[in-house]
Parts: structure tokens; C-alpha cells; sequence
């Protein structure tokens, strides 16, 4: 067989591998939308309100969804840099430099770890991984959120919260604190932007990816 057979037959299979992968990804997202709307909070007057928080409201009621379901991390740091008039403001150009992604799937996706080092490669801002966070701490750095000069972009176990699918990015877009509801900036399209319990989101945080805790993302 000659060389460029092999060639072919190599590209091919490692095609199919790519593609079985980012399917497996895209796949382990589904979660029913009768079971998305009941189990946050999307009531109107109070997504009104979620939206008027010093952070949420430079998103200006806008959210670039992820271009598939393996991507939520690029989505989630090109979300909150357009929010801070940053120009790295798309997956593409977060993504720029990094050698992550490079085939368009994230394979499995990006860890908090991963992300926080594409995130570091295209701004000179500080980023921070939070992680081990005890329920005060989670919830102080909650407070924090409604600070315009802080973004938040947390890593969760859908699970805990949808009762299926695997780990998210998304950033926050603040905290709503009389009603103790925390507002999730959903980067994927069949989730949009949600509310949730303060505890809820708390629990699917304190969750493993892999041997290490999820946990937050700080820019600032």
C-alpha cells in the first residue's frame, strides 16, 4: 500500500476519534427542557432584577452561547472579557496562542485549572483558581460577585442541579442576597441564563473533576 494510503486511512481514523469524542461531549449535555425549568428559578420579576446587578448589567442582556457543547470554558471567559471591554471577547480569540481546542472540541472539556491557564494567555488581567472552599468562603466571595470589577466564572456538576449531565462553565452574573439566589450566566443555549438556591450551587461546586474540587474562576 503506498505511503499516502497510510496517510489517509491515519487522518481518517483520527478523524473519527475526534468526532466520537466531541459527540460523547455534546451528548452527555441533553437534559430534557420540562426538567431545565423545574429545577431553577427563572421567574420573570426576579430575572429582571438578576439582569440590573452591577455585573449582570454589562453583559446587557446578552450571551454568546458556547459553539458546542465542549467549549462552555472558552465561552465562559470570551463571555465575561466582552462584559469587561477586553478584546479577547470570543472562544476563538480566547483561545488564540493556546494550543487547546485546537481540532474545535475541547476533548472531555477543560478542567478549572485548564481554563485558568487559557485564560491567563490573551489579557493581562489576574486569574485566579478557587477551589476546597468552605460554605462561608463560597459565600463571600458570592457577595463579591455584584463587584464590577470582579468577574466570576464557576465550574459545577450539572447533576447536582439538573439531576443529570457532567461538568459546566458558566459565569456569574451576581447575587441576588435578600432571596439567596446566585444568577448563572448559562453559556449554552438550551439552559440560558438561571437562577438558583445559594446551597444548591454551593453542593454541585463542592463536587470532584477528576482528583481535584471544582470550584471558581477569579478575574480581576
Amino acid at each position: 500500500m503506498k505511503r499516502w494510503h497510510y496517510v489517509s486511512i491515519i487522518s481518517l481514523v483520527v478523524a473519527a476519534g475526534l468526532l466520537g469524542a466531541g459527540a460523547l461531549v455534546v451528548g452527555q449535555s441533553r437534559v430534557p427542557s420540562e426538567t431545565i425549568a423545574s429545577s431553577v428559578t427563572r421567574t420573570p420579576e426576579l430575572i429582571e432584577r438578576a439582569w440590573h446587578l452591577p455585573v449582570a448589567a454589562t453583559f446587557h442582556n446578552y450571551v454568546s452561547w458556547q459553539t458546542n457543547g465542549s467549549r462552555c470554558g472558552p465561552a465562559a471567559v470570551a463571555n465575561a472579557y466582552r462584559s469587561l471591554g477586553e478584546a479577547a471577547s470570543t472562544e476563538g480569540k480566547v483561545l488564540a496562542g493556546t494550543g487547546r481546542c485546537w481540532t474545535g472540541v475541547c476533548i472531555l472539556g477543560l478542567t478549572l485549572d485548564e481554563l485558568a491557564e487559557v485564560a491567563r494567555a490573551n489579557t493581562s488581567r489576574k486569574v485566579t483558581v478557587l477551589r476546597d472552599l468552605s460554605e462561608d468562603q463560597f459565600l463571600e466571595h458570592l457577595r463579591r460577585s455584584n463587584d464590577p470589577g470582579r468577574r466570576y466564572i464557576v465550574n459545577f456538576d450539572r447533576a447536582q442541579i439538573f439531576g443529570a449531565s457532567v461538568g459546566h462553565h458558566s459565569p456569574i452574573g451576581g447575587y441576588l442576597e435578600g432571596e439567596d439566589l446566585v444568577f448563572v450566566l448559562d453559556v449554552n443555549s438550551d439552559y440560558q441564563p438561571w437562577l438558583v438556591e445559594r446551597k444548591r450551587l454551593f453542593a454541585a461546586v463542592n463536587t470532584f473533576d477528576g482528583d481535584k474540587k471544582r470550584g471558581l474562576l477569579l478575574i480581576e
